[in-house]
């Protein structure tokens, strides 16, 4: 079991930059109306019979003024490294040289895309008969542009982060879908609360609008098909819808947030993460279990955000263990923004200290009582991740002071 939580000595770890890119709108005001709102973007026939949250637009030229920089990027890239921009700008620290030199990346990110045109144009001919021995990779040498091969590197989003940003510290991409999320925010933490690091860029991005992504998972039987319902309203229609967003984290130690005159939307505590096997029923409840008796016990008010999938049986398995704890309020991020993979956990981050900063959690939007009001500020909110197959995670977000 991977965990990373505050303990008596270790530096306190501030949340002091937010960016989001989703489809709800761009920046904090955006989606928090959104949020506030019960307002839901899902496209149901450009995809049919698939539902996706499409991204709201956005100029990317206000975060990545050079069109050459746009061009080179795949749209994952582009929405990340635009919400990455957000979170600098919301953390003061944008264009700040002496800062970002030495600030760390932490990205959880995907694969590249694919082209479809070449793909599609491989098959029409393989189904015409054109499969002599090379066929295929004579096609592919000759048909894809040598640059589409280096876009696919999952590393380049922290790559065009640092170029278009001017980032000159350290960088990490994880990869594993859901779990990577909660491992880039998890290494992050553990980073700066041992005094390794002053200052980190966390988060990621995701492009839910991809035709060859959703064949690839509904050859899983994963997708949500036909129409739009809420995560927990899923049980016998699963599936899930994938949304595209970028969430991007500054996190940084109380001290060299002070020092700058930073203002915190709130503290990071702990991020648990592990891997059930998920070979019996209850498996997955039984990680969540032990992972939430991992995270600091405090006073206060308390909610719970997750990014459940709606696919299954994870959904059920998760709804099983938040039953356990029905004392706490719960917010799927998954009907509201679409399940973004990667990026979820970083998003689920983004919107527990934003609920925080504004002393409210935004109001369910839930028809089976899962998601119920309330009432007054929260100060202590767990973020949950539970992988669509693979994959568990929890982190602590708290009220600084």
């Amino acid at each position: 079991m991977n965990d990373t939580a505050s303990r008596p000595g270790q530096t306190e770890v501030w949340i002091t930059g937010i960016g989001l890119a989703t489809s709800l709108g761009e920046g904090l005001d955006a989606n928090w109306a959104a949020l506030s709102e019960k307002r839901i973007n899902v496209d149901e026939k450009g995809f049919a019979p698939y539902i996706v949250h499409p991204l709201m637009p956005v100029s990317f030229d206000a975060q990545i003024p050079k069109k050459g920089d746009q061009r080179q990027m795949e749209a994952w890239q582009r929405i990340g490294t635009y919400a990455a921009g957000l979170a600098l700008d919301s953390a003061g620290i944008k264009g700040n040289k002496d800062i970002l030199s030495k600030i760390d990346m932490v990205v959880a990110a995907g694969g590249g895309e694919r082209d479809l045109n070449v793909d599609t144009g491989v098959l029409t001919a393989e189904a015409k008969g054109a499969n002599a021995p090379g066929f295929l990779n004579e096609r592919l040498m000759s048909d894809l542009r040598p640059t589409l091969f280096l876009a696919q590197l999952s590393n380049l989003l922290a790559g065009n982060i640092a170029i278009v940003h001017g980032l000159g510290g350290t960088s990490r991409t994880f990869m594993g879908e859901e779990v990577a999320g909660a491992d880039a925010a998890r290494i992050a933490l553990a980073r700066i609360a041992s005094g390794e690091s002053d200052i980190a860029l966390v988060g990621g991005s995701h492009n839910g609008e991809r035709k060859d992504l959703l064949v690839l998972y509904e050859f899983g039987d994963f997708n949500l098909k036909d129409k739009f319902a809420p995560v927990w309203a899923r049980k016998d229609h699963a599936g899930f819808a994938l949304g595209s967003a970028g969430a991007f984290l500054v996190l940084e130690s109380k001290a060299h947030a002070q020092a700058r005159g930073a203002k915190p939307f709130a503290r990071l505590t702990s991020v648990v993460a592990d891997l059930a096997r998920r070979k019996q029923p209850g498996d997955m409840a039984a990680t969540l279990e032990q992972l939430w008796t991992k995270l600091p016990r405090r006073e206060g008010k308390g909610a719970i955000i997750t990014g459940a999938t709606g696919a299954e049986p994870a959904t059920s398995e998760e709804r099983g263990f938040l039953k356990g704890h029905a004392d706490f309020p719960v917010r799927s991020t998954g009907t509201m923004f679409g399940h973004t993979m990667e990026t979820q956990f970083p998003l689920g981050i983004a919107l527990a200290a934003l609920s925080i900063s504004r002393g409210a959690l935004f109001p369910p939007n839930d028809s089976t009582g899962t998601e119920i009001e309330m009432q007054g500020a929260p100060t202590q909110i767990v973020v949950v991740g539970a992988g669509h197959w693979r994959g568990e995670g929890m982190a602590l977000v708290e009220a600084v002071g």
